[in-house]
């Protein structure tokens, strides 16, 4: 009889922590960077004023282990309906005879694995001596790439900004209280960003909002909130000036800011500098002299998701968490 593990947010929440997603989803890069892991794939399907996005990999770690998700994407939902801009499930499967493993809420995963590429991609591309971090966009995803930021450098100063200044007060009380650093909330953008040391945009925006003029030099620019054609957060000047490293150079051509550079001439795919698992892995440079801008298009893979929903599952087998259910039954 073969079980399928069924895990809620709130238990997959106890069984990971971000240092656990950052070396899952490192180890995955890497891999792919050296020829070991296929191309992760994704489809996109607009609905009504949202969308999903269905996300695929495989991953062969202590076994071959398949993963897809779909999430669907309403930026809308918070205000209107109550309910979570990002919500869908995970399958996680066995790579070489097809059963079921386990179906996992997406959103913790999403939101660990996410701000875990954030913090593998500054780690070589950041300056090491990084203090000021400006977070944009004060959701889930914003306080899960502050908390890995700071287990990661030395935060003097955060400044927060969304275009609901509510959050970002918010955002600045819970997260200061938590994280013990000054988290300030601010009103324009620009004044922010230029004394930063690195920029983390995380919103559903669909037009850029920081452009080249609002990144001082040596800065580190995670665009983390594109995952379809539809969003923009960067200006496709920002990365025709920058040194542009990304997660899958076919996904961001598709999805992600690239998207936008490469849809207005400013850049072609050979200006991209590198995909993160090459820089990883030691094939190509992250960060090339003090001075230069990096720009991390982060759209997003479903290799990172089979990657921590691997170690998960492995974690809730040995824990017994979550309910085991015979679906073929």
């Amino acid at each position: 009889m073969t079980l399928t593990r069924l895990l809620t947010r709130t238990e997959i929440a106890r069984l990971i922590d971000i240092e656990t997603a950052v070396a899952a989803v490192e180890d995955a890069f890497r891999r792919l960077g050296e020829g070991r892991a296929p191309d992760p794939a994704v489809l996109g399907y607009r609905s009504g004023a949202g969308g999903f996005h269905v996300k695929a990999a495989r991953l062969d770690l202590d076994g071959a282990y398949f993963a897809v998700k779909c999430n669907g994407n309403y930026a809308d939902n918070p205000g209107t309906r109550g309910l979570p801009s990002i919500q869908g499930a995970i399958l996680l499967c066995d790579g070489e005879d097809g059963r079921l493993l386990a179906v996992m809420d997406s959103v913790e995963i999403t939101a660990q694995r996410t701000a875990a590429a954030t913090v593998v991609a500054a780690r070589r591309c950041a300056r090491a001596e990084s203090a000021v971090v400006t977070v944009c966009g004060c959701g889930v995803q914003g306080r899960s790439q502050l908390r890995a930021l700071a287990r990661e450098f030395e935060l003097r100063r955060v400044y927060a900004w969304d275009v609901r200044p509510e959050a970002a007060r918010t955002y600045g009380r819970e997260m200061s209280s938590e994280l013990g650093v000054a988290v300030e909330p601010i009103g324009r953008l620009r004044d922010a960003t230029l004394r930063s040391d690195i920029i983390v945009t995380c919103t559903s925006s669909r037009s850029w909002f920081l452009g080249a003029a609002d990144v001082a030099p040596g800065t580190f620019v995670a665009g983390v909130g594109a995952d379809s054609e539809t969003k923009q957060e960067l200006e496709p000047g920002l990365l025709g000036a920058s040194l542009v490293i990304v997660d899958v150079l076919e996904q961001a051509a598709q999805i992600g800011d690239l998207h936008h550079a490469l849809a207005s001439g400013v850049m072609t795919r050979a200006d991209v500098t590198a995909e993160l698992g090459e820089v990883v892995c030691g094939r190509k440079p992250g960060r090339c002299s003090a001075d230069d801008i990096v720009v991390f298009d982060s759209t997003g893979t479903a290799l990172q998701d089979v990657a921590l929903a691997a170690c998960v599952f492995r974690r809730a087998t040995e824990a017994s968490t979550g309910l085991a259910l015979d679906f073929m039954s």
